[in-house]
Order: C-alpha cells, then structure tokens, then sequence
C-alpha cells in the first residue's frame, strides 16, 4: 500500500501553495514564489523611496486666481512621514498605544536585520539606510538562510504588509501583461507576467513557470506539429 507524502503548507498566511519536494529538501518553509517575491519587494524599496520622498507634503487648497482661499502649507502627510521617518535600533515598547499608523520602512527592514545578524553573525550595512536595510535583506545568502527558519512565514508576511502600505501610497505597482502562449498544463491563454518576477502565472489552473520553462514548452510544441 502506498501512502501518498504529506502535503506541507507554505508558511506565508497569504499563500495556499503546498511546498515542493526540493523545497522541502532544501528546508525551506516557504515557497520558492514567496522567496522569489521577498526579492521583488526589497529592490522595489529604492524606487518606490523616491516618489515617498516626492509625497511627503499635503496638498493644499484654493490659490491666487481661484475661488478657495489659499492655505499655509501643511507640515506634511502622516501616512509619508511615518514610513519615511527614523526607527530606534532596540525594540521600542508602547504599552499606551501611542504608535499610530505604519511603522517606518527603516523599522521593519531593520528588525530583520538586526535578528538574522545577530543569530547568523554577519554584520549589519552601515549606514543603516533603507536602501542598505533592504540590499543587505535581498542577498542570496542572507535570503535564503531566511526562507528555512521557523519564523520565514512571519518575515514574508510583514514585507507583503508593508509593500501592500507602500504601493497603496505611490501607486507605483508592478504591471501585468498576457503572455500570447498557451499554459502548458491547462493548454490556455491565461498566461501572464509581472514586472521583475521570475516568474509566469496561469489564472486558470493558477501555476506557474519560468520564462525558460516556457521556452522549452514552445520548443516541444513546435517539433509536435512539425512531426504531425
């Protein structure tokens, strides 16, 4: 009697894939998707710095010419100025709930930082900027000791919060295109990719390929009519 292996979940509460026997074997307890985006997120960061800096002040209204009444500039926009502001390297305890809003991108970048350095042993970039914090994250090395520890799912979970806060902002979002090739499993043109992912979803039976997976599935397609 064969008895079928047990399905292990990836550890990321959004994702509702089942772990890959080389991932498995690779200890991983998230999927290679959810590493692969974990990468995405953290060379996103510079760009998206930019348009946060160019978002810092409120609008103000009416003006010279117009109906409304011209206003004093306003100090500048809450949402912004939390992610942009800085964060203390210890953990900061707020048992009055004075906190309010996001935590700064410098914070939640730099929290994981200062965890995996200190169980791992590797110094933390100076300066601590959120480009440092986010380069020093993306490395292979450091990237994937991350995706096999116990506490990958939270990791990959509190990055997809802050880059869900980040975008809902800049609306800077990666775009999506069709891809004009049939999905080799499902034969349909569900096809798609995103700006910088690896790589390519099928809406309908919802998997996913690499570019060079895909090129080989064209090739065989071809040689099949050729044969034909």
């Amino acid at each position: 009697m064969n008895i079928a292996p047990q399905a292990w979940p990836c550890a990321a509460t959004t994702c509702t894939r089942n772990l890959l026997g080389r991932e498995l074997d690779n200890q991983q307890q998230i999927c290679t998707p959810c590493v692969s985006g974990i990468r995405v997120w953290l060379g996103e960061i510079p760009t998206q710095l930019v348009v946060l800096e160019g978002s810092r002040q409120r609008e103000t209204v009416g003006g010279v010419g117009g109906r409304g009444t011209p206003t004093a500039p306003l100090p500048g926009r809450d949402d912004v100025l939390n992610l942009l502001g800085p964060a203390a390297w210890t953990d900061i305890h707020d048992p009055h709930g004075d906190q309010t809003g996001a935590l700064p991108i410098v914070g939640v970048l730099g929290s994981w930082v200062r965890l995996i350095g200190e169980e791992r042993r590797w110094d933390p970039p100076l300066p601590a900027t959120a480009e440092a914090l986010a380069l020093w994250l993306a490395k292979p090395r450091t990237l994937d000791w991350a995706s096999r520890q116990p506490w990958a799912g939270e990791y990959r979970d509190e990055l997809f919060g802050l880059m869900r806060t980040i975008r809902g902002i800049t609306r800077v979002r990666p775009q999506r295109r069709p891809v004009p090739q049939p999905c080799p499993r499902c034969d349909t043109l569900t096809l798609t990719e995103t700006d910088h992912e690896i790589y390519v979803d099928c809406s309908s039976c919802e998997s996913r390929f690499t570019r060079d997976e895909l090129a080989i599935a064209a090739r065989i397609t071809v040689a099949s009519m050729d044969a034909a």
